[in-house]
């Protein structure tokens, strides 16, 4: 079945316009304001993504914070002043460096924690089974039985 030009023609704008509403089109006075948006945008966390940047996310609402930045940049704000607000509005969350106070304490630490506590959790198993082995050896009968069932009659030669 052969689409006809009308078709043609409608698809290809669909999606010309499709790869034109995902880029934006940001004036800056000069390069440095420029990699200082680019750095920004990337050190703040996308709130619906949530393992993407806000520079490297496609979802609406980073779309929203890369306008609000941009604006800010505009209006003459610090990074600071800009952080501040969006850490007001988002929480710490939207930072990939988050500060460290009450709320953020397992954070920062968790991780450490948790592999601590699964190396104590590892080393108290090995050597309950360690001296589980030691202590508890087979008897006769069991040692024959086990020799039964593996088919080693106990000859070690040929």
């Amino acid at each position: 079945m052969k689409l006809s030009l009308a078709y043609k023609l409608l698809l290809l704008w669909l999606m010309a316009s499709a790869c034109s509403a995902a880029i934006e089109d940001h004036e800056f006075a000069s390069p440095e304001q420029a990699q200082r948006y680019q750095q920004f945008t990337n050190e703040l966390r996308c709130p619906q993504c949530l393992n993407a940047s806000v520079a490297g996310s496609d979802a609406p609402i980073a779309a929203d914070l890369r306008q609000e930045v941009y604006e800010q940049m505009q209006a003459g704000r610090t990074d600071e002043e800009i952080m501040a607000f969006m850490k007001e509005r988002y929480g710490d969350f939207i930072s990939y460096r988050p500060p460290l106070n009450s709320a953020t304490w397992f954070l920062w630490f968790g991780p450490a924690a948790l592999l601590l506590v699964g190396f104590f959790v590892l080393r108290r198993m090995l050597r309950s089974m360690r001296s589980f082995n030691t202590e508890a050896g087979l008897s006769a009968e069991e040692q024959q039985k086990l020799q039964r069932l593996t088919g080693n009659n106990g000859d070690t030669g040929a």
